[in-house]
């Protein structure tokens, strides 16, 4: 046989690849710190100007977020984490107080890329909804 021949026939024999598996979709109670880690959009109920956040591991807490938001320019920290499908983030314009608390909960078969909930300035008794889609 030919070395042609041979290496059709070894080719066709071959055990073909697995399809690549796509990672499960975890429930919201399932969404943990590594799904929402990533750059994210925020969309307000309102319609007020929307944000674009940047989310990441905080680096003293193992499980907790940390990160920054920019609103047309204007930045602040952020810091929190997920718990059964809730996420709690801080705000600090300033990095050291507390400016907005945000509250939301992983939508239902978004795989942890959808988080709806509040945004809540300091001091200020109204609330806003969001809506947060991952990028």
């Amino acid at each position: 046989m030919s070395r042609l021949t041979l290496l059709a026939l070894a080719l066709a024999l071959a055990p073909l690849p697995a399809p690549a598996q796509r990672a499960p979709c975890p429930a919201p109670a399932e969404v943990e710190q590594r799904h929402l880690l990533g750059l994210w959009r925020a969309e307000f109920a309102d319609h007020g100007p929307g944000a674009t956040l940047l989310l990441e591991p905080h680096p003293e807490d193992a499980q907790g977020l940390r990160g920054a938001i920019n609103r047309n320019g204007e930045r602040a920290l952020l810091a929190g984490d997920v718990d059964l499908g809730e996420l709690t983030l801080e705000e600090s314009v300033n990095g050291r107080n507390i400016s907005a608390v945000w509250l939301g909960d992983v939508v239902e078969g978004s795989c942890g890329r959808e988080i709806r909930g509040t945004w809540q300035a300091e001091g200020d008794p109204r609330t806003r909804s969001f809506v947060l889609r991952k990028r």
